[in-house]
């Protein structure tokens, strides 16, 4: 099983970009993040077209997450655990196949001197907790996303301009190796420990062009996912193309 997560920056703005990957890469399911979209504004059509199923958890100008799949939905659940009070979309979950996987849109947090960064590190305790009940059912998932988390030093071109930044901060990086801790295993940096491996680029002062990149799309994955990764890869290619998102798509295998 081919899983891919993405951040498309705006699905309707990058429709003829992502379609164009879809057909290229073929992944059976896949998860978008920050659609800027309502649920009936999602352009299911194309998708549907191109043989996914939908579950879509949008929201007007900002965020929204949604999972395409070419396998059936056997459960949706639209909201992360831990706060009903909380309108933010950002978090939906299916399971496919026997596999649970989630598409999560985690807080950037800037101005880190903000109300948004307490509400980031709270979002990630809300992770934490949920990602602690679903080891308990010794079942494979993936949780799949733009976590806004730089891991480490190495998982970006330059380290040095994002000590301040709420991506890279400690008690954000903290949190981060918390969850890994529960059990969870990084796709990406279990097969491929090298530097320079990244997933967005700004639009700003020629990131792309320089490789000024950094890592915070992330595939976490319990033993029994962990057990069945065969390869992982990151579609660095799609940011060259015409009207790219900020992000790329990052891709694994499972076995069967």
């Amino acid at each position: 099983m081919l899983i891919a997560t993405w951040n498309v920056n705006s699905v309707k703005a990058r429709l003829d970009t992502v379609t164009a990957w879809l057909k290229e890469a073929s992944p059976d399911v896949v998860c978008f993040q920050e659609l800027k979209c309502e649920d009936m504004a999602f352009p299911r059509q194309v998708f549907e077209e191109l043989g996914y199923n939908l579950a879509v958890h949008g929201q007007k100008t900002y965020n929204g997450v949604a999972i395409l799949s070419k396998l059936p939905f056997d459960e949706v659940n639209i909201r992360l655990p831990g706060d009903d009070g909380d309108e933010q979309a950002r978090y939906v979950e299916a399971v496919i196949s026997g596999i649970r996987i989630a598409s999560i849109y985690l807080p950037n947090g800037n101005p880190v001197a903000s109300e948004k960064y307490a509400y980031k590190l709270g979002w990630m305790d809300r992770l934490i907790a949920h990602a602690r009940g679903l080891l308990a059912y010794e079942e494979p998932f993936v949780l799949a996303g733009d976590y806004n988390v730089i891991p480490q030093a190495i998982d970006a071109k330059n380290p040095a301009e994002w000590v301040n930044d709420a991506l890279f901060l400690p008690p954000t990086r903290a949190k981060f190796r918390e969850l890994i801790n529960l059990g969870l295993t990084e796709a990406v940096r279990t097969l491929d420990p090298e530097p320079g491996l990244y997933t967005f680029w700004d639009y700003q002062a020629g990131a792309w062009q320089k490789n000024n990149g950094i890592r915070i799309d992330h595939l976490l994955l319990s033993p029994q996912a962990a057990d069945r990764l065969q390869s992982t890869r990151i579609d660095k290619h799609v940011r060259a193309w015409e009207k790219p998102s900020d992000h790329v798509p990052v891709v694994l295998q499972l076995a069967a």
